[in-house]
């Protein structure tokens, strides 16, 4: 037969302090107060990559798997490049972003993106179809340099 404990400790409700709780609402509410300021009073964005002019431009269209090979096409069908996973695996990643974006908006999934070079030295690619687009070297000068080969080529 088992006893049950009648002098146990009550349960703690408060499993956060309300300390912390209360300093957290402070927090997001300063927030929001800084943000609506800073939105109402016109202040510019200071944290956005610079625009610059496009000085190459070429339009591709890109396909892949999960292995991360991939393989690219002029939109006249002329192959451009087959990749390896090795070679190809951002390649394909972007592309999988892209089938994702697409199915959302019942785009097909063979149209052309656009790879921008700019003369601000960054890469970025835009889905016309879609209106996504991405900095490339926001995801590392490896990566860039693997679709910086396809605007040279």
């Amino acid at each position: 037969m088992t006893q049950i404990d009648t002098h146990a400790q009550p349960y703690d409700r408060d499993l956060v302090p309300r300390r912390m709780v209360r300093a957290m609402l402070a927090l997001v509410l300063t927030v929001l107060v800084v943000v609506t300021v800073a939105r109402l009073t016109g202040q510019p964005l200071v944290a956005t990559l610079p625009e610059g002019a496009v000085v190459m431009k070429r339009e591709l269209v890109l396909s892949g798997d999960m292995s991360g090979a991939a393989q690219v096409h002029a939109p006249d069908g002329t192959l451009i490049a087959d990749l390896t996973p090795e070679q190809g695996g951002f390649i394909s990643g972007v592309y999988r972003v892209l089938l994702h974006e697409r199915k959302k908006t019942g785009v097909a999934p063979d149209a052309p993106v656009v790879l921008l070079q700019k003369d601000t030295g960054r890469m970025e690619i835009h889905d016309p179809s879609t209106g996504w687009r991405a900095d490339l070297m926001g995801f590392g000068a490896d990566n860039a340099k693997a679709f910086a080969r396809l605007l040279a080529q």
